[in-house]
């Protein structure tokens, strides 16, 4: 056994055991009456302001995708929208399933380097900058959050100044040596408040569809913090890690437990329902020019070649 497959069986048991131990952290949190209420919650939600909280979503990686292609054409690869869709969605499907270490980036460097005369280096930075000016995005929202949030205690002069100098930090760092995604900064970090602006927007509406009447501000802030789970290696699109997030937030800012883990799981199942999509693919791979979806050990030895 060579010793990259050595690393990416040690980094799946990694994630497994993140994974199992963040979901019995919860269930240990969390009491059998709550647990009924919390049956009781998601069986009785309201149908529709599901279905809005869905789409909602599903906008969001609209967006998403197309701010990812605004980084792949800073690049000098013009996709079409709509196949760059394809290609995201395929991503979804296996960073959801896939617990290896290759995951949907690897699949889209993969069918971008076969396609296109470009490096790997020059792809990875593309997407590694797309994460990033998501985790901006990210950051602009909390921030937004903390300042209508006086239980925080934050002085608003704190978390505006923390902003503005990461932002130009950020900017700065662009500007000396990554000059080429510089040019359409503001496209895609508008794209990128967008994508966090319509997350945001669908766990409003799962509150709603719980029949929730209180003040949306403190569970969107525990909502939005717990979405930094995601950087953690996990399976499952980081089942029980975001879950065990939100109730341990909900715990230290004294929101209802229930309600939190309400949302994190009808978030799990909706996001879920939208990353299956990317299944159409594996029976049509035809739909993203090819006869057959390479495998993980042909992406591999692609991505090996730079």
């Amino acid at each position: 056994m060579n010793k990259k497959k050595l690393m990416d069986i040690l980094k799946t048991l990694l994630k497994v055991a993140i994974t199992a131990g963040a979901i019995y952290w919860v269930s240990a949190k969390i009491t059998p009456e709550q647990l009924q209420e919390l049956k009781v919650g998601i069986l009785n939600s309201n149908p529709w302001y599901l279905l809005l909280a869905l789409i909602l979503y599903s906008c969001s990686i609209l967006m998403a995708s197309s701010r990812l292609n605004s980084f792949f054409k800073a690049i000098g690869i013009n996709l079409p929208e709509r196949y760059n869709l394809r290609l995201y969605q395929l991503g979804l499907l296996y960073n959801f399933f896939l617990p290896g270490g290759i995951g949907g980036d690897g699949y889209k460097i993969f069918f971008l380097k076969k396609n296109f005369n470009i490096s790997r280096r020059k792809v990875l930075g593309a997407v590694f900058f797309d994460r990033l000016s998501g985790l901006w995005a990210l950051a602009m929202v909390i921030g937004a959050l903390i300042i209508f949030m006086p239980r925080l205690a934050i002085p608003n002069y704190l978390t505006i100044s923390v902003l503005l100098i990461g932002t130009l930090s950020y900017l700065y760092v662009l500007r000396l040596y990554f000059k080429e995604f510089l040019h359409n900064f503001l496209t895609t970090h508008i794209k990128a408040l967008f994508v966090q602006g319509f997350q945001a927007a669908a766990a409003i509406a799962i509150l709603y569809s719980i029949g929730f009447d209180g003040k949306f501000s403190p569970y969107i802030f525990i909502f939005m913090i717990s979405s930094l789970t995601a950087i953690i290696p996990s399976v499952g699109g980081a089942i029980g890690v975001r879950d065990n997030a939100m109730v341990e937030l909900a715990k230290y800012l004294q929101l209802t437990k229930e309600i939190s883990l309400t949302m994190s799981i009808v978030f799990y199942i909706i996001s879920l329902i939208v990353a299956s999509s990317g299944l159409y693919y594996l029976f049509r791979p035809q739909r993203l020019g090819t006869d057959k979806l390479p495998s993980a050990k042909e992406v591999e030895e692609e991505l090996e070649k730079d």
